[in-house]
């Protein structure tokens, strides 16, 4: 049977089903990478960036907007939102084509359960989110989104602080399960007691994030008070 001229091409000799198999074990690491670098990356820093407005709305739009240009704004399209619609397809994929293991602890089934649960949440918290508070004022409105304006519907307008409570949840939880899983994905931890020291480290990861999600909607639900 031939074989390839050379070695960077598909081995067409392989069998179909080992063909699928390598090229889903690709995809699932490329989706599981993008995770964490730069989505995950970048997700700590935007939360961080937010929790400056417990020190006031000129540190939140220093912290926020301060660095935007329209060339950030397309540094950010390539970097974030590139690898964010790669792992959002990737993920839809595997909502439909995985199933929970029942061999494994009831657990590990919840997990998995509330990873998806939590990765549908994102998507339409990530949509709404970045379509009112980053295109539509930055490439339709001509500017950024007003500090003045967040903190008026977070405090005024109960579907909006319920929104970002649970979408700042979703995210600590997502990341810090996506964590878990990228490190047992490749390889990092193998054994059975760095699977458990990493899953507390996970659950550290989460309550933190969540602690400075949380932090900083409620300073943006007080500034909202005098707005």
């Amino acid at each position: 049977m031939a074989q390839p001229i050379t070695t960077d091409q598909p081995d067409r000799a392989a069998p179909p089903a080992a063909r699928s198999v390598a090229r889903d074990f690709l995809l699932a690491r490329l989706g599981s990478l993008f995770a964490i670098l730069p989505l995950g990356v970048w997700s700590v820093n935007h939360l961080w960036n937010q929790f400056a407005a417990s020190n006031g709305a000129a540190a939140w739009e220093a912290s926020v907007e301060g660095h935007q240009s329209t060339a950030g704004a397309f540094v950010v399209f390539v970097l974030v939102l590139g690898p964010l619609l790669w792992h959002t397809v990737w993920g839809i994929s595997r909502m439909f084509r995985t199933r929970p293991n029942t061999d494994l602890s009831r657990l590990s089934n919840i997990r998995y359960w509330l990873q998806r649960l939590s990765a549908t949440g994102l998507l339409l918290f990530l949509g709404a989110h970045l379509w009112l508070a980053w295109f539509q004022p930055r490439f339709i409105g001509g500017h950024a989104e007003p500090f003045t304006g967040l903190a008026h519907e977070m405090h005024f307008h109960g579907p909006t602080l319920a929104v970002y409570l649970a979408g700042t949840l979703g995210i600590a939880y997502h990341l810090a399960n996506g964590l878990w899983s990228f490190s047992m994905g490749w390889g990092l931890v193998v054994s059975k007691s760095g699977l458990a020291w990493m899953e507390r480290i996970s659950m550290v990861v989460f309550v933190a994030l969540l602690a400075i999600g949380w932090a900083a909607v409620y300073a943006l639900y007080s500034a909202g008070l005098n707005t």
